[in-house]
């Protein structure tokens, strides 16, 4: 590539996450190719953003992955409302890797029929595969890896069981002609490859706004979508993608001069001791606490029946007493609702929601309360600077719940999971740092990553 044209001042890209792990992932791209990125709890308002006077990319870290298609049309115009007065070319509605979505819950479609009308363009590229997060799209069948082995997403051990939003179709165009009833078409890897991108993105213009999903595969198909959406965005773009689109902005900014070649970012420094909530039921988290557990860290189980049951409040202050106990003795507390997808406890949450008249994404709301409960009451009696979060929802119960204002980068720890610093509207609230992981994210040692400041062989 030899366009070595500059990138325009201002802001490149505006984007709200539909969980809270996948919008610190998304700011961790940016922020690590020398872009600083600030991600929002709220709306940006000017005062917040005077505050961040060099960011390049900004962020509001959502919860729409886990609310259903009327609480997306209550909430979602707004946000992508305020995002847009920002006037970045590119607006983004950030989906998960594995675009968990069902047409009753976290709807992608219903996302790109509300998200359209606040960007221009003629049409609205997705972006789903990322190779640094081993997610792969070919001829529009995504796939990721465990263990370096590759799964069609409707057979992924832990995607084709999720509780909420099982998948049962690795084909995105059909998964998503559930969502909404808007034109999609694909630009697939042999197009990329052979240079007809754009041919196919003529080719596809019409009267509407149709979905174009982009194949990435490799380095080469990662650098091409991003030249596609870059040198199509016009006078702006509303895009649904994961991180890939991230990761093919950087790859082709790079590709054509825009941005230096990728540097090694500097590691955060070690701290004594760190406190973990976990409502994650992925097999990598369940490896994560197996390791953390022969480490020096404490693992105390969470009652998730009892919280879902009623008893937020009650089970929370049992396992914050018992966190604060292990921090007494020296030890990491590890507070967590289950381990792994096949822990009995998780049929005894099904019944206990079952008795209690609520659905999926109801319990696990009660379920992120108490470990949200279990951290606010830690931090507020033993004066922890640095704390850990795996789930994406019960990321965002936890940072609602600490009334956090926005994150910024400060160092990688897995590909999708940075350690960030915390930034509060209150002045008084001492300074914190915290990694949100997704359940499927992070090596065995992730959490011993966390309190090390850096990755851990």
């Amino acid at each position: 590539m030899t366009d070595a044209r500059p990138l325009p001042g201002g802001l490149l890209l505006a984007y709200y996450g539909d969980d809270f792990t996948g919008s610190t992932d998304t700011m961790e791209v940016m922020a690590f190719a020398g872009l600083p990125t600030v991600l929002f709890l709220d709306d940006p308002t000017p005062e917040r953003m005077a505050r961040f006077p060099s960011a390049r990319a900004v962020g509001i870290a959502g919860v729409s992955r886990s609310r259903d298609p009327a609480w997306m049309e209550a909430h979602l115009p707004g946000r992508f409302a305020s995002l847009g007065r920002l006037g970045a070319p590119v607006l983004q509605y950030k989906v998960c890797s594995t675009f968990d979505s069902a047409p009753h819950m976290g709807s992608i479609g219903k996302a790109v029929d509300l998200g359209v009308a606040h960007a221009p363009g003629h049409f609205t590229p997705m972006i789903v595969g990322a190779p640094r997060l081993r997610r792969f799209q070919a001829f529009g069948n995504l796939f990721a890896t465990i263990d370096d082995v590759g799964y069609r997403l409707d057979r992924h051990p832990t995607m084709a069981r999720h509780p909420v939003t099982p998948m049962g179709e690795a084909d995105l165009a059909l998964h998503l002609s559930h969502q909404t009833e808007r034109r999609i078409a694909l630009v697939h890897l042999v197009q990329l490859k052979q240079g007809r991108g754009a041919e196919r993105l003529t080719a596809l213009a019409g009267e509407d706004i149709p979905v174009v999903l982009i194949d990435v595969l490799d380095d080469e198909t990662l650098a091409e979508a991003g030249r596609l959406v870059w040198e199509n965005r016009g006078t702006g773009l509303f895009t649904a993608s994961s991180s890939g689109l991230q990761y093919a902005l950087v790859a082709y900014w790079r590709a054509c001069g825009a941005l230096p070649p990728e540097a090694p970012p500097t590691p955060a420094s070690a701290v004594e001791r760190i406190a973990v909530v976990s409502g994650s039921c992925s097999p990598a988290t369940q490896a994560q606490i197996a390791w953390a557990s022969g480490h020096g860290f404490e693992a105390i189980r969470l009652d998730a029946a009892a919280a879902v049951s009623g008893e937020v409040e009650r089970e929370a202050a049992r396992c914050a007493d018992l966190a604060l106990a292990a921090l007494g003795h020296g030890r990491d507390p590890l507070v967590f609702s289950a381990s792994g997808p096949a822990d009995p406890s998780l049929a005894a949450v099904r019944t206990a929601a079952e008795r209690s008249g609520l659905d999926a994404a109801a319990a696990n709301r009660r379920i992120g309360q108490a470990l949200a409960g279990v951290m606010r009451t830690v931090l507020d009696r033993s004066g922890l600077t640095r704390v850990a979060v795996a789930g994406g929802d019960t990321s965002g119960d936890v940072a609602s719940s600490l009334g956090l204002m926005a994150l910024t980068a400060l160092a990688p720890l897995a590909p999708g999971s940075p350690l960030c610093a915390a930034w509060s509207d209150d002045p008084s609230r001492p300074p914190l740092e915290v990694a949100l992981k997704g359940g499927q994210v992070g090596a065995a040692t992730f959490f011993g990553a966390v309190k090390a400041g850096a990755p851990m062989t």
